[in-house]
C-alpha cells in the first residue's frame, strides 16, 4: 500500500470513528431527548408508568421514541431459577442494541438486579466500540461499557462467598466473570466487565467474604457523603470511567435510598441518600456524554408501596437523569 493510500484509509478510518462514537451518544438531534423505555414485564415496571413516568419526561422536553416490553417463548418459560434469568437478560440486550443503534437514550425499568448482566450486554452491543473503528481487530469489538452501580449492596458474592444464596446479590460478579460464565454468555455480555470499569455506589452492606473479595479486586466506590454532597469525587470517578470506557450504564436498586421511601423493599440499610439527593446526584453524571441509560430495580409497587412514596421516588431519580442529558453542551 502507497503512503498516499495509507493515509487515506487511516483518516477514513478517523471518520468513521467519529461518526459512530458521536452517533452512539446523541440523543438530541432534534433538540429533545429521544427516549426508549424498556420494560421487563413484571408489575413494578408497568406501576411505574402508572405514576406518570411518560408525562413527567415529555414536560422535561424528552420524546419517547420506544415504550417496548417482550416475552418469553414457550419453550423459554419452561426453564426456572438462573437458567430464566439468563434468558430475560438475553431479552433485554436485544432491545437495548437496537436502542442504542438507533440513537435512543435508554430507560431501563427492570425486575431486579438479576438482569443487570442483559442490559450491560445490550450496551455493549449497540455499535461498533471506539477500538474497531481505528484498528480493525475484529468484526465485532463490543463498547466498552462502565458501570454505576447503585445498591445498598455490593452484589459482588459469588456461591463461594455469600451468606444468603441470593442469585441477586452475585449480579455484579457475573458481570465481571467472577463466576458462572455460561449464564454471562447465554446474556451476551463477552467479555466480562474489568473491576476499573465498575463504580459501587452507597454500598452500606456487604458479607464478609465479599467484602475481601471487593477490597482484593481494587473496586472504586461512591460514599453516602459523596452523594449528598455531589463531592469532587463524583466528578472525579466520572472522569476516569469517560476515559476508560465508550458508554456508561447508571444502575439503581431502589433499597440504595433511605429505607423511609422504600419500606416495602425487603433488603433495606440505613443512612441511604433520599430520591432527592440521589436525583441530584444524577443530574450531575447524566451531563457526560457517555453516560447512556439508567436503570430502576426492585421497586415496592402495590400493596408493599401504599402510599406510592417508592414509585414517585423512581420517577423523580429518571427525571433527574434526563435532566442532566438537557444540560449536556
Amino acid at each position: 500500500m502507497t503512503t498516499i493510500n495509507k493515509s487515506a484509509w487511516i483518516l477514513f478510518c478517523l471518520l468513521i470513528m467519529f461518526t459512530a462514537v458521536t452517533e452512539a451518544q446523541e440523543y438530541r438531534g432534534t433538540g429533545r431527548v429521544n427516549v426508549a423505555i424498556v420494560r421487563n414485564p413484571f408489575m413494578a415496571s408497568e406501576s411505574i408508568l402508572a405514576e406518570g413516568l411518560v408525562d413527567s419526561l415529555t414536560a422535561l422536553n424528552a420524546t419517547i421514541g420506544l415504550n417496548q416490553a417482550f416475552e418469553l417463548t414457550e419453550n423459554e418459560s419452561a426453564y426456572s431459577g438462573w437458567a430464566r434469568e439468563a434468558l430475560v437478560s438475553r431479552h433485554l440486550a436485544d432491545l437495548i442494541s437496537a436502542n442504542g443503534k438507533n440513537e435512543y437514550f435508554t430507560v431501563a425499568l427492570l425486575g431486579s438486579c438479576s438482569d443487570l448482566p442483559g442490559v450491560l450486554s445490550g450496551m455493549q452491543n449497540m455499535g461498533p466500540g471506539e477500538e474497531e473503528q481505528v484498528y480493525h481487530l475484529a468484526a465485532n469489538i463490543p463498547h466498552r461499557v462502565g458501570l454505576i452501580y447503585f445498591d445498598a449492596h455490593a452484589d459482588v458474592n459469588t456461591p463461594e462467598t455469600t451468606l444468603s444464596g441470593m442469585y441477586g446479590g452475585m449480579d455484579v460478579a457475573l458481570a465481571t466473570g467472577l463466576y458462572n460464565d455460561n449464564n454471562r454468555l447465554i446474556t451476551g455480555l463477552d467479555p466480562p466487565l474489568p473491576p476499573s470499569y465498575v463504580l459501587l455506589a452507597d454500598v452500606r452492606d456487604t458479607d464478609p467474604r465479599e467484602q475481601e473479595l471487593i477490597d482484593r479486586l481494587h473496586f472504586e466506590a461512591l460514599s453516602t457523603d459523596d452523594i449528598r454532597t455531589l463531592s469532587e469525587n463524583v466528578r472525579k470517578q466520572m472522569d476516569r470511567l469517560s476515559s476508560l470506557t465508550d458508554v456508561i450504564y447508571v444502575h439503581i436498586d431502589m433499597d440504595v435510598l433511605a429505607p423511609e421511601e422504600v419500606r416495602g423493599h425487603g433488603l433495606t440499610a440505613p443512612d441511604g441518600p433520599t430520591s432527592r439527593e440521589l436525583a441530584d446526584c444524577l443530574e450531575l453524571i447524566f451531563t457526560y456524554p457517555k453516560a447512556a441509560a439508567i436503570g430502576i430495580a426492585s421497586t415496592p409497587y402495590g400493596p408493599r408501596d401504599p402510599d406510592h412514596l417508592s414509585r414517585q421516588a423512581a420517577v423523580r431519580l429518571i427525571q433527574g437523569a434526563i435532566r442532566g442529558v438537557n444540560k449536556r453542551e
